[in-house]
């Protein structure tokens, strides 16, 4: 089957496989379609059915309170059933340059693991390798679990054969309640990988700084190996804030000191407990970090004042304190959007 897509700058066209989301083929076909989320959330991917015949596999799907009409449609959870014409708000994007097309792909999961009480990790061992860039996130599907899961990925290597996840436990989670039970270890899943735009890329002339909530800081742990480990930060510096309600909720702090070590004072780490005073045991254990009580948004916001020059911005967490972060970021900070690049499904 055929999509065309029409945009105000040009029109699209690219084939679907019966079964698959619209979405993902355009994404594979090298049309960046709109999206934000890609799980049914945001309803940044609507798009105007014009002709054809489409079926929603989320028909409750959380973003459709955000289309107007019964004509309009989720691309991240349609799928044709025969040939379509659709039109999109806005102009189709390039592809961002060193940014790999994503593409379906199976694996096994290994190495879970309890990060805290309510986060895990995990390993995905992938049947064929993939490139993605620091920052990308992928599209998880479980085997008898209805839609799919966004988790952005901690690691970053060329053709990478495994990749390695966070999830925090959410009550009524289908996927987290499953991962925190029994029997998930050396499951089948299916993935589409990989998306996102909030890329780091090793040529920036920046300095980084990343704001963080709770398993938001995954994304940034792949962005600091990437930076890391092309020396990003013998020349630019980099200010990493990790939210968390408190000291039972901490976690991947041993990495982050790492990766701290390796460029110390170019490259300093600030958590942020919002719930609780934070104890004596955690400024022993990482004396070279900065520790404050508060909300992220507001920590960060606080210490970086008047140190804005040439920075670019990463913020992942969940949605509340990513809209208070770019609030900060756009309206004191004073930003340039080019600049800031976010993620609010974790």
């Amino acid at each position: 089957m055929n999509v065309v897509v029409t945009a105000k700058n040009g029109t699209r066209e690219f084939g679907c496989e019966p079964g698959e989301k619209i979405l993902h083929a355009g994404l594979r076909s090298g049309v960046e379609l709109p999206y934000e989320c890609a799980t049914g959330t945001c309803g940044t991917c609507k798009a105007r059915l014009v002709s054809g015949r489409t079926q929603s596999e989320w028909p409750d799907a959380p973003g459709r309170r955000y289309l107007k009409s019964e004509a309009e449609v989720l691309t991240c959870q349609s799928v044709a059933h025969e040939n379509c014409a659709l039109e999109v708000g806005g102009s189709l994007k390039a592809r961002e340059v060193d940014t790999p097309t994503p593409c379906a792909v199976g694996g096994v999961l290994r190495g879970l693991r309890r990060l805290t009480h309510d986060v895990a990790g995990l390993d995905v061992e992938l049947d064929a390798p993939v490139d993605f860039a620091a920052g990308q996130f992928a599209l998880v599907t479980v085997p008898g679990i209805a839609g799919a899961r966004a988790y952005s990925m901690i690691n970053f290597e060329a053709r990478a054969s495994r990749l390695s996840f966070v999830v925090k436990k959410k009550a009524g989670g289908g996927v987290s309640e499953w991962l925190f039970g029994a029997g998930a270890e050396g499951a089948r899943l299916r993935l589409f990988v990989p998306l996102g735009h909030a890329t780091f890329h090793p040529e920036l002339a920046k300095h980084v700084l990343c704001v963080a909530g709770g398993s938001g800081i995954a994304g940034m742990m792949s962005i600091l190996a990437r930076a890391c480990g092309a020396r990003h930060f013998a020349a630019w510096d980099g200010h990493v804030y990790f939210g968390i309600r408190g000291a039972r909720d901490a976690f991947f702090l041993d990495e982050l000191e790492a990766f701290r070590t390796r460029y110390p004072g170019r490259l300093a780490v600030t958590v942020a407990l919002s719930d609780e005073e934070v104890p004596a045991s955690l400024r022993d254990a990482y004396p070279a970090f900065a520790f404050a009580r508060g909300l992220v948004h507001a920590v960060a916001g606080e210490a970086m004042k008047g140190r804005y020059a040439n920075v670019r911005a990463w913020v992942a967490g969940p949605p509340p304190m990513v809209d208070a972060s770019l609030r900060l970021l756009l309206r004191e900070a004073r930003l340039p959007v080019a600049d800031i690049r976010y993620d609010k499904f974790s």
